[in-house]
């Protein structure tokens, strides 16, 4: 545990000063005084070491998550709150992560990998919130928050308030925005299936029986 702790403590400090691009496994394992075996058990790469950093910020997110939802707190509430919980994870490694998106920018490979990882925190974020991240529409959910979660990170990398006012604004506005647009389409999905139910009603009506011919003049 202690092994694995300075490993992550050394990958964080080179990202921050060296840039993605600019150090190995080895140097890694040097800085963490550990053989490059044994952090290759490990992490076998450096978007492994990335994963289970992103992990970590997962597993504190959770951590103050609290048992059960409070009712009087709408959807929008809870997001807001599980999402400033996240910044407020990655505020301490601020120059690591900069440095890594820096550097995913110009690793499209990389860039790829790691979509993957940051498609499970969002999942986490919206279990936490209680909103299902499960089957298609969860889905949805977790492409349409790692959007907004890149866009409000912008803002978060150029925030230096202490209360981080600027990343508050950023992501309630964007929430915001997003909450106006769901209930946008929830309210066309429910006009399209009135729409559908009455043309179904009118499919199955019988057709009207042909008045009788009128007797001859």
């Amino acid at each position: 545990m202690a092994d694995r702790q300075a490993m992550m403590d050394a990958f964080l400090k080179l990202l921050a000063e060296k840039g993605w691009h600019g150090f190995a496994l080895r140097d890694v394992a040097e800085a963490a005084g550990v053989g490059l075996a044994e952090l290759y058990t490990a992490f076998p790469s450096r978007t492994a070491l990335v994963e289970a950093f992103l992990a970590d910020i997962d597993r504190t997110v959770l951590d103050g998550t609290a048992p059960s939802l409070d009712p009087d707190e709408t959807v929008r509430d809870r997001l807001f709150d599980t999402m400033m919980r996240r910044y407020d994870a990655l505020r301490p490694h601020k120059e690591a992560v900069a440095a890594l998106a820096e550097g995913l920018a110009r690793d499209p490979l990389a860039a790829l990998t790691l979509s993957r990882a940051l498609g499970r925190s969002m999942a986490v974020v919206l279990e936490a919130a209680g909103v299902s991240a499960e089957g298609l529409s969860g889905t949805v959910r977790r492409n349409a928050l790692a959007a907004m979660h890149v866009a409000v990170m912008r803002v978060w990398l150029r925030d230096d308030s202490a209360d981080q006012s600027r990343t508050m604004a950023a992501l309630d506005h964007r929430l915001k925005r997003a909450e106006r647009w769901v209930q946008s389409l929830d309210r066309f999905g429910k006009s399209a299936r009135r729409r559908g139910r009455a043309a179904a009603s009118r499919a199955a009506a019988p057709e009207p029986s042909d008045p009788p011919d009128s007797p001859a003049a």
